[in-house]
C-alpha cells in the first residue's frame, strides 16, 4: 500500500479545483488538506494545512502563482509546488522555474501523469512535462532567432554521450527509476550520472539542467 501524500490545491476556479480533487480521490493515497481560491488564500492557510506537495494555478487574482512561489521562497516555505497551467507561454514556465516551482503540468493532464507528478516532486524530484519542454524549447528557438546566440553560459565540461542520454530522458519527464529501466542500469547509478550532469551544468535541479541543454542545444 502506497504511503499517503497530502495535497493542497490552489486555483481561483472551483470547478477546476472540484474536479481535481475528484480525480486524486480515486488514486487512493492523495489527500486533499486544504483549498484556496488565490495565492494570498493559499499563504494564509498553508501552515495550518501542512501539504506535502502544493498544486497551484499560475494565473489567478489578488495574488498569482509565479507571486506566491516567490513570497512561500521569502517565508523559508520549502513545500514542493507543482504549477498547473492551460498556457503555453514559455516565459511564465522560466518565471515559474526562477521562483521555485519543482513541476509544470497543463491541466488537460490525465490522472495517471498527475499522480505520478505529485508522487515524484513528493520524492523530491522535479519535473516537466513534455507537452510543455516542447513549447520552452519552441521559445528558446524564438529567441536564438531574435539574438543570434544562447543566453546561457556554455558548459565547461563536456557531457559524456551516456549524461546526454539520460539528459534526454530527463526533458521527457523520466524519473530516475524510469531512466534506469530504460537503460538497464541502477537506480543509484542513474543518481549518480544526474549529479554529474547538474554539477558541469552548474545548475541546482533536473529542471534547470534540461532547460538549459535545451537552450544551449545539447539535446
Amino acid at each position: 500500500m502506497k504511503t499517503s501524500i497530502k495535497v493542497m490545491l490552489v486555483d481561483d476556479q472551483n470547478l477546476v479545483r472540484e474536479g481535481i480533487k475528484s480525480l486524486l480521490q480515486l488514486a487512493g493515497h492523495i489527500d486533499i488538506v486544504g483549498e484556496a481560491s488565490d495565492g494570498e488564500e493559499a499563504l494564509a492557510i498553508l501552515p495550518d494545512c501542512q501539504p506535502d506537495v502544493v498544486l497551484m494555478d499560475i494565473r489567478m487574482p489578488k495574488l498569482n502563482g509565479i507571486e506566491a512561489l516567490k513570497q512561500m521562497k521569502g517565508r523559508g516555505i520549502d513545500t514542493p509546488v507543482i504549477i498547473l497551467t492551460t498556457f503555453d507561454d514559455h516565459e511564465l514556465v522560466l518565471n515559474g522555474i526562477s521562483a521555485g516551482a519543482r513541476g509544470f503540468l497543463l491541466k488537460d493532464v490525465s490522472l495517471e501523469s498527475l499522480v505520478e507528478a505529485i508522487e515524484t516532486v513528493n520524492q523530491g524530484e522535479t519535473l516537466l512535462q513534455p507537452a510543455i519542454t516542447e513549447r520552452v524549447m519552441k521559445g528558446f528557438s524564438e529567441l536564438r532567432a531574435d539574438d543570434g546566440q544562447s543566453q546561457q553560459e556554455p558548459l565547461m565540461e563536456p557531457l559524456t554521450a551516456r549524461e546526454i542520454e539520460i539528459l534526454r530522458l530527463m526533458a521527457g519527464g523520466y524519473s530516475n527509476k524510469e531512466i534506469s529501466r530504460a537503460i538497464f542500469k541502477s537506480e543509484g547509478t542513474i543518481k549518480n550520472h544526474v549529479s554529474n550532469i547538474l554539477a558541469k551544468m552548474n545548475v541546482r535541479d533536473r529542471t534547470r539542467a534540461v532547460l538549459k541543454a535545451l537552450e544551449l542545444g545539447v539535446i
